[in-house]
């Protein structure tokens, strides 16, 4: 059956220019808290304890680990367990600044450890649960991880093998476990001997609470410093961008070992009182839909490829389930293609809300509001509070700077590097021991994206793909996503990815990758129909050559790793592929 549409009422943004007009950051300062007696700003007790008293008995976060096993947590007993946990690591000898990371799958002990490490002041570090010896050991060593908090099998088959390459790893508290290996120490009974009250010190704004670690093309990850002053933009943004409301049942898929299944599975909603879904197992339709049916999921936050997975099932199976409930669905991660837009429309009754943002940004800088009106394909509008240009580029593809200055474009329609005016509370404040590197990101006082976009007429913002991976034919810069768009609003096209071959006229050429919906078959006849249907709708900058591919490559975030289809392609070394969701 076709689901009601529910009409959301009036969303918290109700009116976009004027709030683009009048909001500021002190403004939404004052939507927090603060530490008792004015002693500074501390990102878990905006989270946990504010909420201690008014919503104790309140499901903070709920587990779904089996349609039958399913428990939760509530706001008193997440604020006493994240109080033994900050007094265990003073007990540990863990002080403000030092690096407590998880290596968990999502369960109870991750979001414990997580708000617990900001509650003492020391930064926390997720690390992601799939991630092999190798990138584990090396994010542990360039963190100079004082505290590990895992499970016993990863500790066996990833830590304990590598552990004396990590001298400064000084405490390894092994998760749901009676019993730890030597050298380890059991978590569940270290908490029940600890206080279950702790004060949080005072804590500067600007002291670091976050460390997260993005992979580049080439080189050792980026360690993103934040600050606990990035509980204001996290507080606004889920506010603005995902209309949260204290009685909202909230799902982010996201894993939480990357940034955004932190910042908006963790931080953001747990701010706002609301119940969070957590969810211990990987995709699988039928399930998905289950849990946004009986855990009654109001806002629901995912990624286009889990949309276009979802799209793989048919329009009929989501009848089988009561979405009634749900009133905003949004999506971030990659791009989110017209065609996921127009068909969550039909489908869910909902539309997705695509949203834009980096690591780097520490939360959402553009967004399609829910009361304004989207524009399948587009990114949308800024965020109030950000200030957001596009700037001239170079022959490299990046923003030309010439003597520390950059030039914004003012026209429509024009592509340029995606710019940030800096001072926004969540902005990272560095890059871990790589100053160098840091600073190269801004110019004449704008956060440099690297991520490429066009804005037309109306001020929105459609994105074109990352700056090296922006294909140069014949004097022109193609971003690969304006093709990839393209290529998926033909009905056999489920999703593409698009690279440049090298070519000895046109400089590169454009090749494209098509993953085919359910029984469509690669024939030629249908490469042929392909070409011709991106050739009429893109003229010289559509693809010459397609490849039909079942399986396009994903980073665990879910963005087509463009770089590994390039280097299969030519036989080129990928360089790091430690955030590839095939990855054991």
């Amino acid at each position: 059956m076709v689901q009601p549409f529910v009409r959301p009422g009036t969303p918290n943004l109700a009116d976009y220019r004027a709030a683009r007009r009048d909001f500021t950051w002190s403004q939404a300062r004052g939507w927090l808290d603060g530490l008792p007696g004015g002693r500074g700003l501390n990102l878990a007790y905006e989270a946990v304890d504010r909420h201690a008293a008014p919503l104790r008995d309140k499901a903070a976060i709920r587990f779904v680990r089996s349609d039958t096993e399913i428990s939760e947590l509530t706001y008193g007993e997440l604020a006493e367990a994240t109080s033994r946990f900050a007094n265990l690591l003073a007990e540990l000898g863990v002080g403000a600044g030092e690096r407590v990371c998880t290596y968990l799958t999502p369960r109870p002990a991750l979001y414990v450890a997580a708000l617990g490490t900001m509650k003492r002041g020391a930064v926390y570090t997720p690390l992601f649960p799939a991630f092999g010896p190798e990138p584990v050991a090396q994010r542990l060593s360039l963190s100079r991880a004082r505290v590990l908090v895992t499970t016993a099998q990863l500790y066996a088959r990833r830590i304990a093998p590598l552990r004396d390459r990590l001298p400064e790893l000084r405490h390894v508290l092994i998760a749901d476990a009676d019993t730890a290996p030597p050298g380890t120490v059991a978590l569940d009974a270290a908490l029940r001997s600890a206080r279950g009250r702790y004060e949080i010190p005072a804590t500067d704004p600007e002291q670091p609470a976050l460390l997260h670690f993005t992979s580049g093309t080439t080189g050792r990850p980026k360690g993103a410093v934040h600050v606990h002053d990035a509980a204001v933009a996290h507080y606004a943004s889920a506010r603005f961008a995902l209309d949260l409301r204290p009685d909202d049942v909230f799902w982010c898929t996201a894993d939480p070992g990357w940034v955004t299944g932190t910042s908006y599975g963790i931080l953001a909603p747990l701010m706002h009182g609301v119940t969070v879904v957590s969810v211990a197992a990987d995709f699988e339709a039928r399930r998905w839909y289950r849990i946004l049916d009986r855990m009654r999921v109001t806002v629901w936050y995912t990624a286009p490829t889990a949309i276009r997975m979802l799209m793989r099932y048919g329009d009929e199976l989501p009848g089988d389930y009561d979405l009634s409930r749900l009133r905003h669905a949004a999506s971030v991660g990659e791009p989110l293609d017209a065609a996921a837009v127009r068909w969550s429309t039909a489908t869910l009754r909902h539309p997705f809300h695509d949203t834009w943002w980096q690591t780097e940004t520490g939360s959402i800088m553009i967004s399609n509001f829910p009361a304004v009106d989207i524009r399948p394909g587009s990114m949308g509008l800024p965020m109030p509070g950000i200030e957001v240009a596009l700037l001239a580029r170079g022959p490299d593809g990046r923003a030309r700077v010439t003597g520390g200055a950059v030039t914004p474009i003012v026209e429509p329609e024009v592509e340029g590097e995606i710019a940030l005016r800096r001072g926004w509370p969540s902005m990272f404040r560095d890059y871990l021991d790589q100053p160098e590197r840091y600073a190269g990101c801004f110019a004449d006082d704008w956060y440099l994206t690297g991520d490429i976009a066009r804005r037309d007429a109306d001020g929105y913002y459609w994105f074109a793909g990352r700056a090296d991976d922006v294909i140069k034919s014949a004097g022109h810069l193609i971003g690969p996503f304006e093709v990839e768009s393209v290529l998926m609003d033909h009905p056999a096209v489920l999703e593409a990815g698009v690279i440049g071959r090298p070519d000895p006229v046109a400089g590169e050429r454009v090749k494209a990758f098509v993953t085919l919906r359910p029984g469509e078959r690669p024939t030629e006849p249908l490469r042929q129909e392909l070409l011709a249907f991106a050739r009429l709708r893109l003229g010289g900058i559509a693809p010459r050559e397609i490849a039909f591919e079942p399986n396009l490559p994903h980073t665990r975030s879910g963005k087509v790793l463009r770089r590994l289809l390039r280097a299969r392609d030519l036989g080129l070394d990928a360089g790091d592929l430690s955030t590839l969701e095939s990855q054991p």
